[in-house]
């Protein structure tokens, strides 16, 4: 059964680090593509980045290049994205989503299978 599951979420000081960790089980990683979404209080869902299925990666957000890295571990089956340098504007919860297809080019709404969020708060 397919199954996405993020942990590593917690508060942090502004420029301080975080690895978010999204375990997925009951596929194979190689035919999709794992995409990292946030949403703050009060605003719409925004992508952040995305690992196709051949490793190939994209950035949704100028916000956070220079300063978060998504990467795969096949042998895990689970998906990071490690942050650094954070600011306040990083604050929300942070999804891990699928979708069919190894490419990251894609709207948000192509990605079908989300996990429940892990929260991420940026605060002195």
């Amino acid at each position: 059964q397919l199954q996405l599951v993020e942990s590593g979420g917690g508060l942090v000081q502004p420029g301080g680090s975080l690895r978010l960790s999204c375990a997925i089980s009951g596929v194979t990683l190689d035919y999709y593509a794992i995409g990292w979404f946030r949403q703050a209080p009060g605003k719409e869902r925004e992508g952040v980045s995305c690992i196709g299925g051949r490793g190939r990666l994209f950035n949704y957000a100028d916000s956070v290049k220079g300063r978060f890295t998504i990467s795969r571990d096949n042998v895990k089956n689970t998906v990071f994205l490690q942050m650094n340098s954070l600011k306040p504007e990083d604050t929300g919860v942070y999804y891990c989503a699928l979708a069919v297809g190894n490419w990251c080019d894609r709207s948000a709404g192509d990605f079908d299978s989300w996990g429940q969020g892990t929260q991420v708060t940026v605060s002195s």
